[in-house]
């Protein structure tokens, strides 16, 4: 198992810290999981004249785009404002890790389904909380065993839920 911290894990970190484990794991999410299916029907779809799926170790961008004044703008779609906060952090750690190869860009949560367009900045203290995070994250990922499943306003239209609540 890698260490290497993820946009995802990051994400699934602030959803549920048994769910990050199990990423970190290489834990597959139910195959069939409708939820996964129409993240990734809105993601394919929307924003279609945007530079799309940008790869870097271990970074997956959504899109790129040019913001107002000719900026560049790196975007984060999402299926809804549901999990806003786990989304910013993921956002968050791409601007993190862009600004960490000189490369100062903006971010925005985009939301296509409920036409929201969220800017996110890297602030001091977001920095300062991601790096908190990063230490979590290896703490929990270095167990040998999944933290115990804890309820949350996520689990039941979660990909991984079969793993806590079966």
């Amino acid at each position: 198992m890698s260490e290497k911290i993820t946009g995802s894990l990051i994400n699934a970190f602030y959803i549920c810290p048994r769910k990050a484990w199990l990423v970190a794991h290489e834990f597959g999410p139910e195959p069939d999981n409708v939820y996964i299916e129409i993240g990734k029907l809105i993601a394919g779809e929307a924003y279609k004249r945007e530079r799309k799926e940008i790869v870097f170790e271990n970074i997956k961008i959504d899109l790129v785009k040019t913001g107002n004044k000719g900026t560049t703008v790196v975007g984060e779609v999402k299926k809804s404002s549901k999990g806003q906060r786990s989304a910013t952090m993921q956002l968050s750690f791409y601007l993190y890790r862009l600004k960490q190869r000189g490369i100062n860009v903006k971010g925005e949560l985009l939301i296509p389904k409920e036409k929201k367009k969220i800017s996110v900045e890297l602030t001091p203290d977001i920095e300062d909380e991601l790096k908190q995070t990063f230490h979590h994250i290896k703490e929990i990922i270095n167990q040998d065993n999944p933290p115990e499943p804890v309820k949350n306003k996520y689990c039941s239209n979660c990909a991984y839920k079969e793993f806590c609540w079966v």
